[in-house]
């Protein structure tokens, strides 16, 4: 299977708590390729993906923070008009439930990376691969 590891962290939502997360991670050697913030009035979440997430979830939890990591699927999308929709597409049809997805720009190509977070990853991963997307590896998305 072609998942990929995200590091959640949960977050009062006061001013400095997000710059605390980023510095630690700097001061620890760790790179972040992909950040998203939900947040509520008084509490957000900040999923991250990082180069080595075992090590993230490690040194934040060490911190004191409250860290959860996630499966989540890393797709190749074309970076133009309606190609967010067509990745949504497959899943769709599989009657999956998209929890939440987020996305990011390839320094080095016209690609765009989604992430998604689903409950069946293998099922969707199948269903993406079957509609012609990319699943990127672990490996390969941590070095990007």
């Amino acid at each position: 299977m072609t998942t990929v590891r995200q590091i959640s962290v949960f977050l009062e939502n006061k001013s400095g708590r997000l710059l605390d997360v980023t510095r630690r991670l700097g001061e620890a050697g760790l790179n972040i390729r992909a950040l998203c913030v939900a947040d509520t009035s008084e509490f957000g979440v900040v999923r991250l993906i990082v180069d080595d997430p075992h090590k993230a979830h490690e040194h934040l939890k060490d911190q004191g923070f409250t860290v959860k990591e996630t499966v989540v699927i890393a797709v190749e999308v074309e970076d133009s008009p309606g190609g967010l929709s067509e990745v949504i597409k497959p899943l769709v049809e599989q009657e999956m439930n998209i929890e939440y997805l987020y996305c990011f720009l390839e320094k080095s190509q016209d690609k765009a990376v989604v992430i998604i977070r689903v409950e069946e990853a293998e099922q969707a991963i199948g269903a993406l691969n079957v509609a012609g997307f990319r699943c990127i590896p672990p490996e390969e998305l941590y070095a990007m």
